[in-house]
């Protein structure tokens, strides 16, 4: 496990306070020599003890999690893997000190790497559309064309002086057409170079809302209250029926619900399944989406209508990380998913049903009627101190290895973009669709890890379009395998076999690897 890395924080922190480690110590209830070890970042700490040196402190909590400071030494581990700096063979392991002792230093760093990624793939973008695109061939060739032709016009203009007025009014007219078109393929070009159009964000408005997410541990507590509140208010038990949603909606909110083909939805709703005029009041979900699917989205237009946006909106502005406003919309849409899977499947039900059926998710799919997606992201989100699940990380990617969507852990630094070690369950369930994949994996660091994957099918917009399968994967520290069905059968001796895996080929130190499929860039 990596140490903490809130010590230099801590030791600030009551210097500022004018604090001595014996005072602060007999304070919180600890000795000085243990807070010592914490704030030289030679003790983990969490739980009671964290909340105690936070109140004592005067600090949030959040600034003690050591989340933030994580990611970071994942962001310098990606620093290290530029093949820009192979030949220096950065050892990743000293990113964790860098993080923890010289903060600032580490996120300049940072901010130049992503400066740098920015300005290169703005060159690459005018690069492809020089070099690619064909809209400047054309509209080159048009402009010339209608120089041409405003030019030959003029002359004819200027030399010939017995043109009859039809003739000389026709050349006029060209001239002032061939202008008008030239000016509108003028305009084209300006739009094409516009800065906005070519700019190339390394940090794009999913990062900022995953990070946003990771912060907070992907536990809401406003939103699980708004999700209490709503269940409470429509007088729903335990039956959150597609029914139940749909007689809500009609009977409260006056909301139509029709089902149409896909064919009838708008190309921009077809890929949530569902549209919502608030003019008509009327939601159209596709007759092709699953039930699971439909389900959540009711529950979605539901809790949407009854919140107001309240509970998002207050969420959101107390989150001060959002750049842009599609980052906000991206938050938005991604809070109001997390409430809906709080109202369908409740915080204390799922974790009580997660630990008696020892977190089997196709069971738990059955007894919630939910997808097996929609149940590993919920599983994720179990994080209430005091009432806390198995920590999951969670990993989505398509066959090309493309992640859409990704949850860490402080052991498990997960792609932000690209693939990962082509050795995990998520790529091997591929091989075997709609099966669960289970994997024991040890990581070179030595920390081992339980990863559980299946592959799930998507909704063919269009039968001449290709079918779209997406891998989900659920991953927890080995020492809680033990209370998983999936750890049922596997030797968990720490002797045990395992799977060796990596982060990545590129940062793994793993060179004898047959898997490998390019070369490591780092220092072992």
């Amino acid at each position: 496990m990596r140490r903490s890395l809130i010590g230099p924080i801590l030791r600030a922190r009551r210097r500022t306070l004018g604090l001595t480690q014996s005072k602060l110590a007999a304070e919180i209830g600890i000795s000085a020599s243990y807070l010592n070890l914490i704030e030289g970042d030679k003790r983990n700490i969490g739980g009671a003890l964290l909340k105690r040196l936070a109140d004592a402190l005067g600090l949030a909590l959040d600034e003690l999690d050591g989340a933030a400071e994580r990611r970071l030494v994942d962001d310098l581990g990606e620093l290290a893997g530029e093949p820009l700096l192979a030949d220096l063979q950065l050892d990743t392991t000293g990113t964790q000190d860098l993080a923890s002792r010289h903060r600032h230093w580490a996120r300049a760093l940072i901010r130049v790497h992503r400066a740098w990624l920015d300005r290169g793939q703005t060159v690459n973008a005018l690069s492809d559309r020089l070099n690619q695109n064909p809209f400047l061939g054309g509209a080159v060739h048009s402009m010339l064309s209608q120089v041409a032709a405003i030019r030959s016009s003029s002359e004819i203009l200027e030399t010939v002086s017995d043109l009859e007025p039809a003739q000389r009014q026709r050349f006029v007219a060209i001239v002032a057409n061939e202008s008008a078109r030239l000016a509108d393929v003028a305009k084209a070009l300006a739009a094409f170079f516009d800065k906005e159009a070519t700019d190339a964000r390394s940090i794009t408005p999913v990062d900022e809302v995953d990070d946003f997410i990771f912060d907070r541990s992907n536990f809401f507590p406003d939103l699980e209250q708004a999700a209490t509140d709503f269940r409470a208010a429509a007088a729903i038990g335990d039956d959150c029926s597609e029914a139940v949603l749909v007689d809500y909606l009609q009977r409260v909110h006056a909301v139509q619900v029709v089902v149409r083909p896909s064919a009838g939805v708008d190309a921009a709703d077809v890929r949530h399944h569902a549209a919502f005029d608030p003019a008509s009041r009327t939601l159209v979900l596709t007759e092709a989406a699953p039930r699971p699917t439909r389900r959540f989205q009711l529950a979605r237009l539901a809790t949407e209508l009854f919140d107001d946006q309240r509970a998002i909106g207050d969420v959101l502005g107390r989150a001060g990380e959002f750049t842009t406003d599609a980052a906000r919309r991206r938050a938005r849409r991604a809070l109001s998913s997390y409430l809906a899977a709080a109202v369908l499947l409740p915080y204390e039900p799922l974790l009580d049903a997660a630990l008696a059926a020892r977190y089997h998710v196709d069971h738990l799919a059955r007894r919630f009627d939910a997808s097996f997606e929609q149940v590993c992201h919920r599983l994720v989100s179990l994080r209430r101190p005091g009432a806390t699940g198995i920590p999951f990380a969670l990993l989505r990617a398509d066959a090309a290895g493309f992640t859409s969507k990704r949850f860490p852990l402080p052991q498990l630094a997960l792609p932000r973009h690209g693939q990962g070690c082509p050795m995990w369950a998520i790529y091997q369930a591929f091989h075997v669709s709609g099966t669960v994949v289970r994997q024991l994996a040890e990581f070179p660091t030595g920390e081992r890890l339980l990863l559980v994957a299946r592959t799930v099918e998507k909704v063919r917009p269009a039968f001449i379009l290709p079918r779209r399968f997406f891998s989900i994967m659920l991953a927890c520290d080995a020492l809680h395998a033990d209370q998983t069905v999936y750890g049922d059968g596997l030797d968990l001796s720490s002797a045990a076999p395992a799977v060796p895996v990596g982060p990545g080929c590129r940062l793994c130190v793993r060179r004898d690897c047959l898997y490998r499929e390019e070369d490591p860039i780092v220092g072992a």
